[in-house]
């Protein structure tokens, strides 16, 4: 188990643990709030189809700005520079701006409680079932990851032993969810959104003055990691050295298309909060206006990742005592006062909560809709599966806490979650990439497709780590797997899909892409056709912003 150095224990003091302390209190008193419109299964799953925009918007950039996300990223920073970046501009945006434009009519018209369950109307019982086990299990297994990135805070910070750290957050998380619900859930990652800002945003400050401000830093870069580290594209030419470990060609279909339009269309625990909303128009503006903070995300989390290794040269390197995984707690050790600090491990511990809650929220809907009330206990009453719903949210934490020990033989967090989205979203995505816009595509081409497509890049990714295959970084044999995802999804599929007959015209209705139900607004809400709120400006709006983003990184 790789736990980090006794350096990193810091002094809380009275008013860290006051503030520590008045955060849970809100936490709670939100979901006691919440539970009492929870009456039903589409309450406890979806929040009965009733939040506005600008909730389902921050909380589905809350859900992904987890403690894997801040922890992760922000090691990345620290071991591939500026080249993070791409995690955000082409590996976010165009993804989000295509699930809100083109894919949540789609998911929002046809009534599905979950993304499995749209499989279970185009395809077949199957695939259906394939899909439901495995986002189960992914759900389970980025949990523990979340978990496992509390316990290097908690751990680090204030010693607590890890069983413990693991134990009490998992109980916390779990209270909030069975007690409110996908409501409490996501009025919390609101709250979250705003502490986790408020927390990193002086982090960034003070670690810039502590280099000599913008012109320190980029002189100490320069002389340490080297210019390329201030990059976003340079050295990424075929045969060319850069420190991801990859050329223009696998940053661009790998993150760029598919684990990006892998996760951020597929994955239910996103997808989860835009089906939260009260309407089509709120369901299609939910990822777009996410997407507007999800961009600038990197100046609180990729450049704290640098700064960690201008004060800690050292960072992930044999013998140092630290890992990548360690860059913000240093920078809490030795920049933040009391009170400042207390504020800061609020803020991880919101991050935590926002992330595990997202992954758990979504395994107990995706348990409980797609498999059991499908195939294990049909035609119950619908108490029955809320009852359902709230035990297997335990048992998600406590599969999620036995987890969390995979997830610590990573030195940095984000390699494994990477390689967990190109083994199980990248060809899911590409499946129902095929099932959205052909209609020849079928049932058996659609199972074997994602299963073979499944097993493709685990034994890609298995032989990386035999010495088989020449790759320098983990994230340079993420992206190339998730090319292989991707690509055998669809080498299996079409030639299946030719050989075997698709469902008419009548049964594919609403189920496939067409331009009139692609334009649906469905039925407005007051004030849904001002000009600002119009999904084609949000989402072409944030394309251009994240393009002119990119502009200093190429310079």
């Amino acid at each position: 188990m790789d736990i980090p150095a006794d350096g990193l224990r810091l002094s809380m003091n009275w008013l860290d643990n006051l503030i520590l302390v008045i955060y849970f209190a809100v936490v709670l008193g939100i979901a006691f709030a919440a539970k009492r419109s929870v009456n039903t299964t589409l309450d406890f799953f979806l929040s009965g189809r009733s939040l506005p925009a600008w909730v389902t918007g921050l909380a589905f950039v809350s859900a992904n700005l987890g403690a894997t996300e801040i922890l992760g990223m922000a090691a990345n920073g620290a071991q591939y520079g500026a080249y993070t970046v791409h995690w955000y501009l082409i590996g976010a945006i165009p993804a989000m701006v295509f699930l809100g434009l083109v894919m949540m009519p789609f998911y929002y018209n046809s009534k599905v409680r979950s993304v499995p369950e749209f499989l279970l109307l185009r395809f077949s019982p199957s695939s259906h079932l394939l899909s439901a086990v495995i986002f189960a299990v992914a759900s389970v297994l980025i949990a523990g990851v979340n978990l496992y990135a509390l316990a290097i805070v908690l751990q680090a910070l204030l010693g607590w032993p890890l069983p413990v750290s693991i134990v009490v957050s998992g109980v916390f998380v779990l209270a909030y969810i069975v007690i409110g619900g996908l409501s409490s859930a996501i009025y919390n990652e609101v709250l979250q959104f705003f502490v986790i800002v408020a927390a990193l945003v002086p982090l960034t400050v003070l670690g810039l003055a502590r280099v000599g401000g913008i012109d320190g830093f980029i002189d100490r870069v320069f002389a340490g990691p080297g210019p390329e580290f201030l990059t976003a594209w340079g050295g990424t030419g075929f045969g060319q050295e850069n420190p991801l470990g990859a050329n223009w060609l696998t940053i661009t279909l790998g993150l760029g298309f598919a684990i990006s339009f892998g996760y951020w269309t597929t994955n239910f625990a996103e997808v989860q909060r835009s089906l939260s909303a009260k309407n089509l128009s709120a369901a299609r503006r939910t990822p777009l206006i996410a997407a507007f903070p999800k961009m600038f995300i990197p100046l609180i989390v990729v450049l704290p990742g640098i700064l960690a290794l201008l004060v800690e040269p050292t960072i992930g390197q044999p013998g140092s005592g630290y890992t990548y995984n360690d860059a913000i707690p240093l920078l809490m050790r030795d920049l933040l006062p009391n009170g400042v600090l207390g504020l800061a491990v609020t803020g991880l511990m919101a991050s935590f909560m926002a992330g595990m809650a997202a992954n758990v929220s979504s395994f107990n809907t995706v348990f409980t809709t797609d498999i059991w009330q499908a195939y294990i206990k049909p035609r119950m009453p619908d108490a029955h599966y809320l009852r359902v719903g709230r035990v297997i949210t335990a048992v998600g934490v406590v599969v999620g806490m036995g987890t969390a020990f995979i997830a610590a033989s990573f030195s940095n967090i984000m390699n494994y979650m990477q390689t967990l989205f190109s083994f199980f979203n990248v060809p899911l995505f590409a499946t129902f990439i095929l099932a959205l816009f052909w209609k020849r595509m079928t049932a058996k081409a659609g199972f074997w497709g994602l299963l073979l497509g499944t097993l493709a890049p685990i034994c890609f990714y298995l032989a990386y780590q035999a010495g088989y295959v020449p790759i320098s970084t983990d994230q340079g044999a993420n992206m190339t797997a998730a090319i292989i995802a991707f690509a055998v999804d669809i080498a299996v599929s079409v030639p299946i899909a030719l050989a075997t007959t698709p469902k008419t015209d009548a049964e594919l209705a609403g189920l496939v892409y067409s331009r009139a139900a692609a334009r649906d607004g469905g039925t407005p809400a007051p004030g849904d056709d001002a000009w600002y709120r119009r999904p084609a400006l949000l989402g072409w709006g944030a394309m251009v912003l994240a393009a002119l983003c990119y502009v200093p990184f190429t310079l």
